[in-house]
């Protein structure tokens, strides 16, 4: 089995760039998922956000999570659950407009942690668009502009705990799925894993590993590569010992984004056989998504196909 894609960011400054660009390609083309260390956050940053995070769930959480389970009966279930997830989460907007001081239950310092921790995200999650850019020979910003729409992206953090679960065969933590959005950025718990992707047929463990911040790709970044980078489905395995904390943070297209194929990319033989991803608005995308989540992608990506006809394309990012 090959190994899980790292990349040190750090390797981009030195005469060990072209290595790293080429790990970073192979990732994207092979895997959909890396893991980034030396990454420019600061571990101080890092160890706040989780001891903060970790102790929101314990205060104001944990309690909420096991009345639930106990109103469901979901520590006796005898036969697989697939309606719903084993995990206990809270969703915070940075942009366009943030929400983080709406959100119940967050005391100041929390708060204010967490604003920091989504500007320090978020340019990370540009640069990485960059170097993508880079390796896709796309004009530098070409993807932030693809993603932008009238109002800018649409960037939030998923908080999520994943208690341990007595019937981890029988309920997932969270069910296989790819992600809808552009570019995801995901600080993980350390010690309890639980996260896997599907390769080659194979679920694969993301390894846990301290510091890191494991990287996917999105449903949109597969249309504007027109495939060339895919989005791969994924899941949480439910543990029976520790509470798996994960923060995703989700870097993704405006609502009125108009995303299709770059151009660029798009060769002339694709463009006769007609093997080209749709292009439609990110928001109806999105509409479809939220009912179709846990299931493939590609009829999402023929639905968008048949509504083709009806989206007036603006002339973004070739310009």
């Amino acid at each position: 089995m090959e190994n899980f894609p790292i990349i040190n960011l750090e390797k981009l400054n030195g005469d060990e760039r072209s290595t790293t660009m080429e790990m970073i390609k192979d990732a994207c083309e092979n895997w959909g998922f890396f893991e980034l260390v030396n990454h420019g956050i600061p571990h101080e940053v890092m160890d706040t956000v989780e001891k903060l995070t970790k102790g929101h769930y314990k205060k104001c959480m944990e309690q909420r999570f096991k009345e639930l389970v106990a109103s469901k009966g979901l520590d006796a279930v005898q036969a697989e659950v697939t309606d719903l997830d084993w995990e206990s989460t809270f969703f915070l907007r940075h942009r366009p407009v943030s929400n983080i001081a709406d959100v119940p239950d967050l005391d100041d310092e929390y708060r204010e942690v967490m604003r920091d921790f989504a500007k320090r995200l978020e340019k990370l999650a540009e640069e990485l668009l960059d170097l993508l850019c880079e390796n896709l020979g796309l004009e530098k910003g070409y993807l932030k502009k693809a993603f932008y729409g009238s109002k800018g992206p649409n960037f939030g953090t998923k908080v999520s705990n994943y208690p341990p679960c007595p019937k981890p065969d029988l309920i997932k933590g969270l069910r296989a799925h790819t992600d809808a959005g552009g570019i995801i950025l995901l600080f993980q718990d350390d010690e309890v894993s639980g996260l896997q992707l599907l390769k080659d047929e194979q679920w694969i463990d993301v390894p846990p590993m301290r510091y890191s911040i494991v990287v996917n790709l999105g449903d949109q970044l597969e249309v504007i590569t027109n495939g060339k980078y895919k989005s791969v489905m994924h899941r949480v395995i439910a543990q029976t010992n520790g509470t798996r904390m994960s923060l995703a943070s989700f870097y993704n297209p405006g609502n009125d984004a108009v995303i299709y194929p770059a151009p660029a990319l798009i060769e002339k033989e694709e463009e006769e056989s007609k093997q080209v991803y749709p292009k439609f608005v990110f928001d109806d995308y999105m509409k479809l998504y939220a009912g179709l989540k846990f299931q493939a992608k590609e009829p999402r990506f023929e639905a968008m196909k048949a509504m083709e006809a009806d989206v007036k394309v603006d002339p973004i990012a070739s310009a």
